[in-house]
């Protein structure tokens, strides 16, 4: 891809994601997104492989399908009520049919099955801007739209996609597999609180930007793509292999990590809001995440393949490390400390 292409696609993505994250009409934030999908797609097939392809194909009809949807929400209040402000939903149909589509675009379950497929079938960086950027705009839709949307519906498709993330996320072994259910049961934390603390959605999605980013571009440095590939990864990077561990350990929310202030704040406002089923619904099921993110660990730490392999294995290179991953790893595992400050901030 040339230099004029990669700058016109990240153009584009910005783009996109400014016009939807600052409009309050509901053509303006349809333009944003289309801009998105359609600057996005010629990363996901830039390898040209069967595999890139497909998702190609998979991530433009769903991501068609979902802003079809979104528009003809917007239309069928429009025609009801006589608004196009994003803020202004008062047809009941309208609103069901709103959330279907901000659900396929953030990949919430159930409608979340496009999302491992697509990125297993791109590039590390690809499916981080996947993960990252291209979640940012329709969540900042949900984020506006939350307090007319329907509680119950909300609250089921967060569990569903807190279950879903972890059930499904136990026997991959494809590390972007693996971080896209990640992917699906973070967005249960962050749809679960949206209701009751729209702020600390936002705070859950800005670490969860930081440690998903760290965690894909040491990948990305290491060429780790599988788990058998992660057990002999030690050898080209040997300390960032040690900063990947306890950064997926702070993906999982153990303290004293960074990861562990949202789920903390989130669980203690879901309290506060007499809501202790659902905050121990979802605190139970957040285990079947940590049990793949410890799978992940031990296959980080393993030294020797445990068994005879007949390739020459990676030993240490001086491999130039991204600035970016020693700033992004430090702080997702020592910003925990900083928590008064953040909750001030916000």
């Amino acid at each position: 891809m040339s230099p004029h292409t990669k700058s016109l696609i990240s153009l584009s993505l910005m783009l996109g994601t400014t016009i939807t994250i600052s409009s309050n009409h509901w053509m303006t934030a349809w333009v944003g997104l289309e801009l998105n999908t359609l600057a996005i797609l010629p990363m996901i097939s830039k390898s040209h492989h069967p595999r890139a392809i497909e998702a190609t194909i998979k991530y433009f009809l769903v991501q068609a399908t979902a802003s079809a949807l979104l528009l003809f929400s917007a239309m069928t209040n429009a025609w009801t009520s006589g608004e196009w402000d994003i803020t202004q939903m008062t047809n009941p149909p309208s609103c069901l049919i709103l959330t279907t589509a901000i659900a396929m675009k953030l990949g919430l379950a159930p409608v979340h099955f496009w999302y491992p497929e697509v990125l297993q079938g791109t590039s590390l960086t690809t499916a981080l801007l996947l993960s990252t950027l291209m979640k940012l705009p329709p969540l900042t839709l949900l984020f506006m739209t939350s307090n007319i949307l329907n509680p119950t519906l909300l609250t089921s498709l967060a569990i569903s996609s807190t279950a879903i993330g972890g059930w499904m996320g136990l026997n991959q072994t494809q590390t972007r597999k693996i971080l896209a259910f990640s992917s699906i049961s973070h967005l249960g934390w962050m749809t679960m609180i949206i209701l009751y603390q729209p702020k600390l959605t936002m705070l859950a999605f800005y670490l969860y930007i930081m440690m998903t980013s760290a965690i894909f571009l040491t990948l990305n440095t290491t060429k780790t793509m599988a788990l058998s590939s992660m057990m002999t990864s030690w050898t080209k990077t040997p300390i960032l292999n040690t900063t990947l561990m306890l950064t997926l350990l702070s993906l999982a929310g153990l303290p004293p990590m960074t990861g562990f202030l949202p789920k903390w704040l989130i669980l203690q406002e879901l309290t506060k809001q007499e809501l202790t089923p659902a905050a121990t619904t979802i605190a139970m099921l957040s285990l079947l995440s940590l049990f793949f993110y410890l799978r992940l660990v031990y296959h980080s730490a393993i030294t020797i393949p445990p068994n005879t392999s007949t390739h020459t294995k990676q030993w240490y290179t001086n491999t130039p490390t991204n600035p970016l991953i020693a700033f992004l790893s430090s702080t997702s595992i020592m910003l925990l400390p900083l928590a008064p400050m953040i909750l001030a901030s916000t």
